[in-house]
């Protein structure tokens, strides 16, 4: 049986590690949770460490979280599906939002569940994914500050996720001053600029950020412990909070070069095979996992000398070269996954969560 684990100290330890730093910095910050997929044991776990605000991009897992603990402020960060506002209203206290039309829906539903529901306005940067057009900000602002039951509490933006536009201190600057013109143009207070993110924390520790950025949204560094930045790990986080845990179904010494007419795999690839594999044996494990879970890029065997050499939908091939650990039917194999890696085994229904 395949699970993955959630180790519940070094989760407490990143999250502690963090506070202090946003703390340090008069920070506000929120927790992206979407990692979790509406899992409810991990949920638990990371609501238990009394953060302020979390973050998702899925209306049923804000539900989820509602459901543990309504005290909580909950935030929707993508643009709202028509068909899910009444849920929005519902069960996000804050949402990120990008059309006026979609806006005009939260007002009204926010009225009709005399709710006010609170709004970020994302702005585009640059990388071309959700965000109002900066020559269009002013004129937008204008058409929902009045709105009834809606209250624009932020400006913010999104980089990286797409194109890989990285922050830096003049794109940031852009923001700050989008809002110092909106406060002053419509004599409102906008209490948050929502610039953050893991990608942005260097700008942070090399004393580069805006002061006036004052909210951050953290996923990838509380849960993996890396630098978004570059991929690096930070030294006085800890890494692997998560980890995959497979079962070996079978183990034995095999030919390492196949034997017949090579066609097509599952995946439409022709594969290639290494001349100086010809009359040479290995041990070969096969784990209970496929690419019905995850992707092989996204995870990487724990020990040396181990080495994925491929995947069917529900079966994963190692190499485990002269075997030296030993290893036997019903053994384990730990792995490392990346940040998307998580995010696709959340998914799977067939591997077990558990807290360590």
């Amino acid at each position: 049986m395949a699970f993955i684990t959630l180790d519940k100290n070094k989760l407490k330890h990143n999250f502690k590690q963090l506070d202090q730093l946003f703390d340090n910095n008069n920070i506000q910050w929120a927790v992206v949770g979407k990692l979790l997929c509406g899992n409810e044991i991990f949920l638990r776990e990371v609501l238990s460490l009394d953060i302020k605000q979390i973050c998702d991009s899925r209306v049923s897992n804000l539900k989820a979280i509602k459901a543990i603990n309504d005290q909580v402020e909950t935030i929707y960060i993508k643009p709202a599906p028509n068909g899910s506002i009444d849920e929005i209203v519902e069960f996000a206290d804050i949402s990120f939002n990008t059309e006026l039309e979609t806006i005009k829906l939260l007002s009204q539903e926010a009225v009709k569940q005399n709710k006010h529901h609170k709004v970020v306005i994302m702005v585009e940067l640059g990388e071309l994914r959700e965000g109002v057009l900066r020559e269009d900000l002013i004129d937008f602002y204008q058409q929902v500050f009045n709105l009834p039951n809606i209250q624009i509490i932020g400006l913010g933006a999104n980089l990286t996720c797409m194109y890989g536009i990285l922050p830096n201190n003049d794109k940031l600057i852009q923001l700050t001053l989008y809002k110092e013109v909106l406060e002053l143009r419509f004599n409102k207070t906008i209490p948050y600029i929502s610039g953050g993110a893991s990608v942005t924390i260097p700008l942070i520790m090399n004393s580069s950020i805006p002061k006036a950025i004052n909210h951050f949204r953290i996923g990838e560094s509380l849960f993996m412990g890396t630098n978004a930045y570059d991929g690096s790990c930070y030294e006085n986080l800890k890494q692997n909070v998560f980890k995959l845990h497979t079962e070996i179904i079978e183990l034995h010494e095999k030919p390492m070069m196949p034997e017949g007419e090579v066609g097509l795999n599952m995946t439409g690839e022709k594969v290639s095979f290494n001349p100086e594999w010809e009359d040479s044996t290995n041990y070969r494990a096969i784990i209970d996992l496929g690419l019905l879970d995850i992707d092989i890029e996204h995870i990487t065997p724990l020990w040396p000398d181990i080495e994925i050499v491929g995947a069917s939908s529900d079966m994963i091939v190692i190499d485990l070269g002269q075997n030296p650990k030993k290893l036997k039917v019903g053994d384990t194999i730990p792995f490392h996954m990346d940040y998307m890696g998580i995010l696709r085994i959340m998914n799977s229904d067939y591997v077990e969560k558990e807290i360590i």
